[in-house]
């Protein structure tokens, strides 16, 4: 990666993760590298399977790596750590789930829901609920909904409930694990109203992972492209819209669907197909080849690629 000014907030380098014993082993994530900035929203975009998931999970060490690094504020939190410091990962990285209706213990009234990652710390009982009522403010619900249950609630307050839970943390990095594909058309843009106004006053960072590039392009400053394990294109977003050269992410943004019906039916679906790549003795390396636009391929096909732009 060339040098950035702007604070590199979390570095992820030749990252592998795998599962299974060493005679059956997959390997869900395979080297993938990136940085994070300070205040930005990153993107990991891909199809089900295609192991953007793991890679978050990773980072906040739910799966562990089996190789590579990961570095907050310049620190590795990959692999062992002591107590104190894993303490200090779950204050300062914290993630949103995919499901409200499962990330939500439907025994437990909200008030424990939200404050459980504040127990055990030294906080008195005084200034734990008045986290939790603030962290409930701030994402537009009532304090006095502290004393009820999980299902008492709509799937758009649940998902409320998990951002208020990773809030109340006063986190500085967020994972936010497809936060808005269950719920109702009609609630996703209030909850990505709702993640960037919390963005620009708390100076948050997110770790915006989705299937969906038509959102991506609404909250992410940058996107990383994931096919099999691997980033095959990271970019900033309007770059990326505007000039994809990877054919998987070509394909995927064929797919978007179009709001025009008669553009939508004239429109040519575009499919990805992996066996025509042939890097027999010319593998594929991550390479810049414009500036901040990085592509995983080979070199006949960066020679392809410059003798289409010269």
């Amino acid at each position: 990666m060339p040098e950035d000014n702007r604070e590199v907030l979390l570095s992820v380098r030749d990252l592998r993760v795998a599962f299974g014993s060493r005679r059956h082993r997959f390997e869900a994530v395979k080297g993938v590298s990136f940085d994070i900035h300070k205040g930005e929203t990153f993107g990991i975009v891909g199809e089900s399977g295609s192991g953007k998931t793991t890679i978050g999970r990773a980072i906040i060490r739910v799966y562990p790596a089996a190789a590579g690094s990961v570095t907050f504020h310049g620190k590795q939190i990959s692999g062992e750590l002591s107590a104190a410091d894993r303490h200090w990962v779950t204050d300062k990285i914290q993630m949103i789930f995919q499901d409200p209706m499962a990330s939500l213990n439907e025994r437990a009234k909200i008030d424990y829901i939200v404050s459980e990652g504040l127990l055990g710390r030294g906080l008195g009982k005084i200034e734990i609920r008045a986290r939790v009522a603030q962290a409930l403010r701030d994402v537009g619900l009532l304090p006095e909904f502290a004393t009820r249950f999980p299902h008492e609630f709509s799937g758009g307050q649940r998902q409320r409930i998990g951002i208020a839970r990773a809030l109340v943390m006063n986190p500085e990095l967020i994972i936010a694990d497809e936060p808005i594909s269950a719920l109702d058309v009609s609630i996703r843009a209030q909850v990505l109203n709702l993640m960037r106004k919390l963005q620009q006053e708390r100076g948050l960072t997110y770790l915006f992972i989705s299937h969906d590039l038509s959102v991506m392009r609404f909250i992410c400053d940058r996107i990383a492209v994931v096919h099999k394990g691997e980033i095959v294109e990271l970019a900033d977003t309007e770059t990326l819209f505007r000039r994809p050269l990877h054919p998987y992410t070509q394909a995927l943004l064929s797919a978007i669907p179009i709001p025009n019906p008669v553009m939508e039916r004239q429109k040519v679906l575009k499919v990805y197909d992996p066996s025509c790549h042939h890097y027999e003795g010319d593998p594929p390396v991550f390479t810049e080849v414009e500036e901040n636009h990085f592509l995983l391929a080979n070199y006949e096909e960066l020679a392809k690629l410059q003798g289409r732009w010269a």
